[in-house]
């Protein structure tokens, strides 16, 4: 799955998306300073949330009042949204720092202006997640199709991921809770491995409304491929998402770490070079436990494992060297060596 130039799956690191969303409470400005700051802090993708209010409810929205706010679902969203212009230029402003611009598209009617101002792919949140019509509707553009699956279970998600496969267009699932902000008694980190166990052809990643960047670096881990969280350039702002929003600092400490355990995730179990020279002082040698006597034969208290291992004999070998008869006089400490054995049984240390 691509991005413009941004390649996203599991052989890449995370990518992290900067939802500004309706942060900027509808200011421009203020979405500018959120992207410029986001931009700094070595963001590579913004997300921004495109609402026409008409379009997207119905009047019965005005008496709808969700639970991370005062105000009606309707009123909220009419005073966050920016201008079809407005939005145009945020887009150009995130796209000459280099930034990949995305959106989540409410209504037909902005997605439609998604595709006509040339986004490189669509967000579909978790509450349209189940919107077969829109999810039709934005999946005809033939664009990669990113959905947070907040509030529904494997089984709704494949109704939707169906329309997705028909349409033979990249797409991504983010594993979301949607509470604002999620305690970490209700996010589910497996729902990241389920993802990926039930759609073994969608990029999976993790959409997180908790505070602190934990559980996002803990899906990683997981395969995470998608790391998105809300933006802000101040906590001490008001607005509905505010609470769980990282601010640039950690924005910049979730992209390095988000990375350092994507290589961690895929190491093999092994000895890396760089731990050979521990190794040769961590590791035991056998040793001679008393002064030994030549043609003693060793009982298993006779001998034991101590650093360094720069020995001939190391300590996995301990009972190889049980019951066997010693050519020379060897005193307490002494490393041991194959020639000091009689050859009786005797292997070719490695």
């Amino acid at each position: 799955m691509r991005l413009n130039h941004r390649a996203i799956g599991p052989e890449h690191p995370p990518l992290v998306i900067a939802e500004i969303g309706i942060n900027h409470g509808g200011d421009l400005g203020t979405a500018q300073r959120m992207v410029d700051l986001a931009a700094r802090a070595g963001a590579e993708c913004i997300k921004h949330q495109t609402h026409f209010v008409e379009d997207e409810m119905t009047d019965e929205a005005k008496s709808i009042f969700p639970p991370n706010a005062d105000r009606s679902i309707w009123d909220v969203m009419e005073s966050c949204a920016l201008s079809a212009e407005d939005e145009i230029v945020l887009k150009d402003h995130a796209e000459a720092q280099g930034l990949i611009y995305i959106s989540t598209p409410f209504s037909r009617k902005a997605a439609d202006f998604l595709n006509d101002i040339g986004v490189p792919g669509f967000k579909i949140g978790s509450g349209e997640a189940d919107n077969l019509p829109l999810i039709r509707h934005i999946a005809r553009f033939g664009k990669p199709v990113i959905m947070s699956t907040g509030m529904q279970t494997v089984d709704s998600v494949a109704r939707s991921v169906a329309v997705l496969r028909a349409a033979e267009i990249p797409f991504a699932l983010l594993e979301c809770t949607n509470l604002y902000p999620s305690p970490a008694e209700i996010v589910s980190l497996k729902g990241v491995t389920e993802l990926r166990a039930a759609f073994p052809d969608a990029i999976v990643g993790f959409s997180d409304h908790s505070i602190g960047p934990e559980m996002a670096l803990a899906s990683v881990a997981l395969g995470a491929s998608i790391l998105e969280r809300h933006f802000t350039d101040t906590r001490y702002r008001e607005g509905p998402d505010i609470s769980c929003s990282m601010d640039p600092a950690e924005l910049r400490h979730l992209i390095d770490r988000a990375r350092e355990i994507h290589i961690a995730a895929r190491n093999d179990k092994k000895r890396s070079a760089p731990e050979e020279a521990v190794y040769r002082f961590a590791r035991a040698s056998v040793v001679a436990d008393a002064d030994l006597g030549a043609g003693h034969v060793i009982a298993e208290t006779d001998i034991w494992a101590r650093r360094p291992g720069s020995g001939e004999i190391p300590g996995y070998r301990f009972d190889e060297v049980v019951g066997r008869r010693l050519k020379r006089a060897v005193k307490r400490n002494a490393q041991l060596r194959w020639d000091d054995l009689d050859e009786d049984g005797l292997e070719t240390a490695p």
